[in-house]
Order: structure tokens, then sequence, then C-alpha cells
């Protein structure tokens, strides 16, 4: 019997590929990287912060899904377009991690599916 399950979760937007949303084995579960895509409208949020704020949002959809929150989230990796967005992304991350975040690794990338400005990928704990 195998020690991992794959997720789908209903209140995130489908995926844009042949991946799940995430992987849970043992008591971690991985995300896969998320970007700003309104799961209702399945349109890209304007902007960094509100592509920002869109993206932890289905991450959290996917964490609850799980069984899991933000508050469990361990590790982050953001991929920026433009490291000329990281003062405002980092803003509204911090409105998602207010106090001890998770360690987190940020950088900027040639091109994003969907030409996201970002999409950010999390490991937490059940």
């Amino acid at each position: 019997m195998s020690d991992r399950r794959t997720l789908m979760a209903p209140g995130a937007p489908p995926a844009v590929g042949p991946y799940s949303h995430a992987v849970v084995t043992g008591n971690l579960i991985y995300t896969a990287g998320q970007a700003g895509l309104n799961p209702s409208s399945r349109q890209m949020a304007e902007g960094i912060e509100e592509q920002t704020r869109q993206t932890l949002q289905n991450i959290a959809a996917i964490l609850e899904a799980a069984g899991s929150s933000l508050s469990k989230v361990v590790k982050t990796t953001v991929f920026l377009a433009d490291m000329n967005d990281f003062k405002a992304m980092n803003a509204v991350y911090a409105e998602f991690f207010p106090s001890d975040p998770p360690a987190r690794t940020t950088v900027q990338v040639a091109r994003i599916p969907l030409d996201a400005l970002v999409e950010i990928e999390a490991v937490a704990v059940l």
C-alpha cells in the first residue's frame, strides 16, 4: 500500500496541465505551484497584489481540502516574473503569514504559465 495520495481541491482552480493540486505523503502536503487564477471565473487576477492574494487563497483551499491550513506551512517557494514586484508581493504575503512565517525562497523566473506575475508552491504538515 502506497503512502502517497493525490488531491484535487474543489475550491481551487483546475490544473492547467497533467498534475495534481497536491500530493500527501506521511504527514506532509506538497502543493503544486499556484497562480492568481480565480477558481470561479477562471480569470487571472489583475496586478501583483491581487495575483499574490488569489494565489495564497488557492493554496489555502488546497491545504484545507487536505486537512491542513496556511498556519501549518513549513516552506514556500515564490516565483516572480519580475523581482521589482518583490516589495508588493511581500506586503500581501505578510497578510497571510502574520507571525511565525514559513521558510521561503523567492526567485525571478523567465516566464510563468498563463503569463502570471507570481506562482507559489508550499509544503505543509497535516
